[in-house]
Order: structure tokens, then sequence, then C-alpha cells
């Protein structure tokens, strides 16, 4: 029965590792080369000669959308689609937006935030690489934008929307010093003034005021919404992240609550409808959000709708005002704020309390550890402001775990360092029995419990450090405080893969491993070790070489494969994760060799002084 157990504990761990192995070549390896065809196939696109937009009205009853058309979107150069707009056909005249984060345009047309650039932040860690773009203008492939205005029932003259020809009349370049106004008359005794500011970081305010000229009042509700036609194909693909749809409104009195739909999700619920006081909602990425944010006293319908397009569904969210009465010779003033930029922790907290908002700082995806992934957070930034450095900062952070489980870990150590000293009695115990798996068993607890010793101490500090490890991982994979973070030498983002690649001698090589035909997408994926992921391999076999052997030569033979399965597991995994893995390793072997010495137990690394240092030097 033992052999039989035996045989299937091999069975099933080999098997777990070619699905892994099987899993990253032939899904995870896959599809990042899909998703980097479809982003240069669109940046090819984009960058394509101009074409004459020639789409037809598209009805899709949300607020703004009657009084102008949506066009089918097509593809055009940035710069004519700019120039021209895309809705309308006419010369498209811009408002210039610059400040110490952002840089772009607004189009008088509709006064239509379409065009911004986050300029912080760039595409990739190329030395000659662009500013991460945001917003993109109607006409261009995935046209992104927000939008703010006006709806009333059988309004003489119309009210402001989506192809509103404002006017100029105060400014010239936004910037956070210097706000611009706008005006607009719709000839039927109604006059609209939009004054629009800009702060330091990433949110505009736009203050609508509305005179009424007339002999009648005018009932109007105001509007705004985030547009984004079509989903690149490089967004919401990743099942750990949240990409789509997000928002947080009051929920009847008794708090807040957060809504979440994911791009695949959406799709199948195309109308959401929420009635909330205050609250904010938008289209979220990674990294970036764009964000409607009203006046936290206000009563709003929100919503998120998918409306069908020629080419493309357009996917936004939008929000609805309180009804307004504007009686003749009297005016009236409403307030909506935007947000358009990085979701960077601090700033999303600074505007939280700022501005009142509930729960803004939840649009980073801290996922269901939000407990440990904001704290850890908090504390790589904390050491990154001391030491400069992210992968220092990864460092710190794994020594305050390591002291906060030293207690644990200690005692771990110390029954470990006592079974290997009890190894020559466990092997004694082994042949008087034999056969007698029964009795074996029942001599082992006697023995363990004489000696005082809890076998299953060592699984603790382990146990705890796996929901640790899975909040780094967040934190690397969604934070935008880690993204493009450098460490030393050849680790130029930790948020990323190590590039080293053993198939090119990591580096002394100059050869792709990519451009070998059939398996270049292994040599570069699952098979592609990094240097890192060879330290970690090796750490992880010294540690487990520390402990004591399993009694059943099997288990024994299961171990030792182990450390070589989790080198091509960990590989693929962001750089600072294995940064913080091996210097956990490391430390965890530095305090097991300590209690190993107090204790007297043989230990590998004196073995090795014994056997190759010492024995030189006699």
């Amino acid at each position: 029965m033992r052999d039989d157990n035996g045989r299937n504990t091999i069975i099933f761990v080999v098997v777990t590792a070619i699905f892994l192995i099987g899993y990253q070549m032939l899904v995870l390896g896959p599809q990042a080369e899909r998703r980097k065809a479809a982003q240069q196939a669109q940046r090819e696109a984009t960058a394509s000669a101009a074409v004459t937009p020639d789409g037809a009205p598209v009805a899709t009853g949300e607020p703004g959308d009657a009084s102008t058309a949506t066009p089918r979107p097509v593809v055009v150069d940035r710069s004519q689609a700019l120039a021209t707009d895309a809705v309308t056909g006419q010369r498209s005249e811009r408002v210039i937006v610059r400040t110490p984060t952002l840089s772009g345009s607004i189009s008088l047309i509709g006064a239509r935030v379409d065009d911004l650039y986050l300029t912080r932040y760039r595409e990739t860690i190329a030395a000659d690489s662009q500013p991460v773009e945001l917003f993109r203008p109607q006409g261009m492939n995935h046209a992104y934008q927000a939008l703010f205005g006006w709806t009333g029932a059988n309004v003489a003259g119309g009210v402001p929307g989506p192809a509103t020809p404002w006017r100029l009349t105060e400014g010239s370049t936004l910037t956070p010093t210097t706000p611009v106004t706008l005006t607009w008359d719709n000839g039927a005794g109604l006059r609209f003034t939009r004054r629009i500011s800009v702060d330091d970081r990433y949110v505009f305010t736009v203050r609508d005021t509305v005179a009424n000229f007339g002999t009648a009042p005018i009932t109007l509700r105001p509007w705004g919404r985030v547009e984004r036609l079509g989903v690149p194909a490089d967004l919401g693909k990743q099942q750990i992240l949240h990409e789509g749809a997000i928002g947080t409104f009051s929920d009847d009195g008794n708090g807040y609550t957060t809504t979440q739909l994911k791009y695949g999700a959406w799709v199948k619920k195309p109308i959401e409808e929420e009635e909330s006081v205050g609250g904010w909602l938008g289209i979220t990425d990674k990294y970036w959000l764009a964000a409607l944010i009203p006046d936290q006293d206000e009563r709003i319908d929100a919503g998120f709708r998918i409306r069908d397009g020629a080419a493309y569904d357009t996917y936004s969210a939008t929000m609805q005002g309180a009804e307004r009465t504007v009686s003749p010779g009297m005016q009236i003033t409403h307030e909506q704020r935007l947000f358009a930029g990085a979701k960077v922790n601090d700033v999303l907290s600074a505007y939280e309390k700022e501005l009142g908002l509930p729960r803004f700082v939840y649009a980073i995806d801290w996922g269901f550890l939000f407990f440990l992934t904001r704290p850890i957070l908090i504390v790589l930034d904390f050491f990154y402001g001391i030491l400069g450095n992210v992968g220092l900062a990864i460092l710190a952070l794994t020594v305050c775990i390591k002291i906060l489980l030293f207690p644990l870990a200690n005692k771990a150590y110390e029954s470990l360092s006592k079974m290997r000293n009890l190894q020559p009695k466990m092997e004694e115990i082994k042949k008087k029995h034999g056969n007698d798996a029964q009795k074996q068993q029942q001599e082992l607890m006697a023995l363990y419990q004489r000696e005082k010793i809890n076998p299953l101490a060592g699984c603790v500090p382990i146990l705890i450090q796996i929901p640790v490890f899975y909040a780094l991982y967040k934190v690397l994979f969604v934070t935008i405080e880690v993204r493009h973070a450098p460490f030393f030498g050849w680790i130029q983002d930790l948020s990323a893969r190590d590039p080293s690649n053993i198939w090119t001698l990591f580096g002394l090589i100059p050869w792709d491993p990519a451009s070998a035909p059939v398996i270049g997408g292994l040599l570069v994926g699952a098979l592609g070790l990094g240097v890192l992921a060879i330290i970690y391999g090796f750490t992880m076999w010294l540690q487990q070489a520390m402990n004591p052997p399993p009694p059943d030569p099997v288990q024994r033979q299961i171990f030792a494969f182990l450390p070589f399965v989790f080198t091509f597991i960990m590989a693929p995994f962001a750089a600072g994760l294995l940064v913080y893995w091996i210097w956990n390793n490391i430390l965890s072997i530095l305090q097991q060799y300590v209690i190993m010495h107090r204790f007297k137990a043989p230990n590998p690394i004196d073995g090795f002084i014994d056997k190759h240092i010492r024995k030189k030097a006699a």
C-alpha cells in the first residue's frame, strides 16, 4: 500500500508539473504572442494614411445623443483627427491643455476632452518611448473621450451636446492657473457658459452656467459621459485584474457599494443602471482611469451602457443630474468633475479626502486580500522614499515580514533542527518495525512527544507566507508605483519578467531565441530561464536541503524534484516577485543556519565548507 501511495504521489507531481509547463507553452505563451501581434497591428493601423469619415448616424438613447450623430469609427492620422471633427466634418478648433502631468487639447466642437497624454508615464522603458495616451479623438480606432452637456424636452433652439460649436471667450491655454471659458447661445433665449479648469494632477472641473433671457421657464438636466469606441486588443484579458466599468454609488442611505463590470461581463449585461447621491463612475484600465465625479450632494441617475455601432460597440459610463428650472431673467450653475489620469495610490487617497469621494482609492484593483495589498504598497512607498529604489524597498519589506514572522520561524527551525538530530533514531524505528507502517507511526509520534517536537511546525511559516506572496504579486502586477521601476543591472522593470535568457547565455550571445523555428516561443516562454529564476531555484534547493529528509525514499525523490519544477514555474513571474522570494529564502537560510549551529545539527553549508574549503586548507 505504501509503495502504491508513493507511486501515485510521484505521478501527481509529474502530471502537475507537465500541466503547468504545458499551460504556459500552449496557452499563456500563444496568448501573449497574439496580444503583441494585435498591439502591433493597432499601432500600424493608427499610423496609416488618412481616410475620410463616412459613417451613418447611430441612435443611442443616451444623454446628448439625440442632437448629433456618432460616426462609424475609421482609421485616420491623429493630426487629421484633431484638425477635422469626425462628428460634424467641420474644422476643429482646439484649446491646448498643459499641466505638470497632462498634455493635449479640448475640441471646441462639443467641448470634448478627447486628446490627452499622461506626460509622467511612457509606453515602454525605451529612452525614445512616447508618453502614455489616455484619450483619443473621434475618427481614430478606439476613440476615447469625455463629454458634458444638457438635456431638455422641447427646448427651443436646443441644448449643447457633442456637436455644439462652442466659442472660446476667455483664456487661450488650459493650465492649473489659467482656466478657459466657452460660450454658446442657442439663439432662442438661452446662453450657456462653460468654465473649464484643471488642477496640477488629474482632475478637470466643468462649471456650467445657464442664463434664460426668454419669457418662459426652461427645465434642464445636466449630464456627463465617458465613452470608448471598442476595446483595444490588449485590454480585459487578465483574470487577476479588473478592467472595464467601475463606480461607487450610495446604497439607500446605508453606505456605498462598488459596481464592477469587466468587459466580458459588460457585453452580457449591456445596460446597468444605478441611482445614487454622490459617488463616482467611469472606465478603468490596469493603470489608468477616466471617471465622472458629481457633487457629492447631487442625486444622479447613473449607468453603464453598450451601444451598437457600425464597426465598434461603444462602451460608456453616464450620469445625469437632477432637473433644474431656469426662470426668465434668471440663471443657474452646475459643477461636475472629470478624473483623467494615473491610478496612483497617494493621488486617489488625496482626492478621496479633498472631494469626499467614497472608496475612490479602490479604483485600484487591490483584490480580495486588500487588507494586505494596500499596507504592502504603503510600506514599499515608505522605504522607496528612504532608499530611492523600488528593488531595495522590496528587500526592506522582506526584512520586515521576516521580523514579524521571526518567533514562528524560530520555533519551526528549532523543531526541524531537532528532527535532523533524531534522524538516526528514526532510521532505527524504521528498521525495527519493517513493513508495519502503523507501528512505525506510533513509535515516531512517541519520539516526537518525548523530544517535544512538532513535526508540522515547519509548515506554519510557509502557510502564512502564501497570502503575503499573493498580495505582493498583486501589488507588483496592478500598481503603477512599481510599473517600469528599475532595480540594478539588467533588471530595469520590476513589474515585468526578468529579460535575461539562458539560451543567449544571459546576453553574451547576440541572438533572439524567439526567431528559432518551431520552438522559438518556448525558448522565450516556459523554457526561457532568467538569472533570477535560476538563483531562486538554487536557494529553494539549499533551503530544502537544510530540512530533515522525509523518511520515505519516494517522498525524498519528490522533494528533490520540486526546486527544478518551481524554477520553471516562477520564471515568468515579475522580477520584483523573484527578488522578494530569493531574498526571503536567503534570510530563511541564514536564520536556519544559526539555529542549526545552536542545536549542533548537521547542515549542507557546513558539509560543503568541510569538504571543499577546510580539506584543501589542511
